[in-house]
């Protein structure tokens, strides 16, 4: 008796199992999202290759013979799959109308959307992971709008421009107009250029700077000795470089955004030295007022990036 009993409750837990599975495999199909659908793949008879667009398109051939797109043992490159077609579509249709343009992709008709697409299914690693969904990319900015592979102005990058920062001040005038300042500005003596600081294609940074979380971290990452950290922190410093210096250009010294002792002064302004320079009274009567007439608080605050020193509160030299 214990023997059946011992096997009624076997079937049993059996037939539980099995109907649990069931349950859990119905739920599972059910959530699962269905696959995604590719788009046809051409037929290998639709293209006429590259031979055949070059017959008309001559002015087009600089393109196949030289840069990173002609480099056949890339397979990730044109040149190694189905030349101009790779980018443009077979062109069977096209040659045989004679030319027609509608029967071939035009990158010149195609939204910014649809040109980036094109691109990004290859240049997707690397520098160009992060476009989508990037500020230039949200903003209907497409790969053509700077680039260009048949007539680009400049070999590097095949840029539209002769440089980047004639390209990027196509849009961002008011910016790269502070590198024509007076004081020293690295970017305009041609020792840096806007994506020595900036990957355009995207980053998880803000301001689309290509380095760390931050922009101090981005700084700090050639400027290595302002980097601490420190055992007094400068309360500015730590929160951002930009809140005292200007990186695209200024007409102050080190760049900053506005001249000592005016520019400390925008924040200590209930200091033992005297609160503004703008109390006329006292720079006349207070003896500590003399101390920074005509002079600079980092004449004596030197450290003013941080200080290491146990009596380094003040940042004193």
């Amino acid at each position: 008796m214990q023997s059946f009993y011992r096997t009624l409750r076997g079937v049993a837990l059996a037939g539980l199992v099995a109907a649990w599975l069931a349950f859990a495999g119905t739920a599972s199909a059910a959530t699962q999202k269905p696959a995604a659908v590719k788009a046809p793949v051409a037929a290998e008879a639709d293209y006429v290759g590259q031979d055949t667009c070059l017959g008309c398109h001559e002015d087009k051939a600089a393109a196949t013979k030289s840069g990173k797109h002609a480099v056949a043992f890339n397979p990730r490159t044109p040149a190694a799959k189905a030349g101009c077609e790779s980018c443009h579509g077979p062109g069977k249709a096209h040659a045989e109308a004679g030319g027609d343009k509608a029967k071939i992709s035009q990158f010149s008709k195609m939204t910014a959307g649809e040109v980036s697409a094109q691109c990004t299914a290859c240049h997707d690693r690397k520098t160009h992971a992060l476009w989508a969904g990037s500020q230039h990319d949200t903003r209907n900015v497409g790969c053509t709008s700077c680039h260009s592979i048949h007539s680009p102005k400049s070999e590097a990058g095949n840029l539209k421009a002769a440089n980047q920062s004639e390209l990027c001040g196509a849009c961002h005038r008011a910016i790269v107009n502070k590198q024509n300042r007076f004081n020293h500005m690295p970017v305009r003596e041609g020792k840096l250029a806007c994506a020595s600081c900036h990957n355009v294609h995207g980053s998880s940074n803000q301001k689309l700077l290509k380095t760390g979380t931050t922009i101090d971290e981005s700084c700090t990452s050639c400027h290595t000795e302002k980097r601490g950290p420190y055992m007094w922190e400068h309360a500015p410093v730590a929160d951002s470089c930009a809140t005292c210096h200007d990186p695209h250009g200024s007409n102050n010294d080190r760049m900053l955004v506005a001249k000592q002792p005016f520019l400390c002064q925008r924040c200590h302004v209930t200091a033992r030295h005297p609160p503004t320079v703008y109390d006329g009274y006292v720079l006349k009567n207070s003896t500590s007022a003399n101390k920074i007439y005509s002079r600079s608080c980092v004449m004596c605050h030197q450290m003013v990036h941080g200080s290491n020193s146990p009596n380094g509160k003040a940042f004193l030299r």
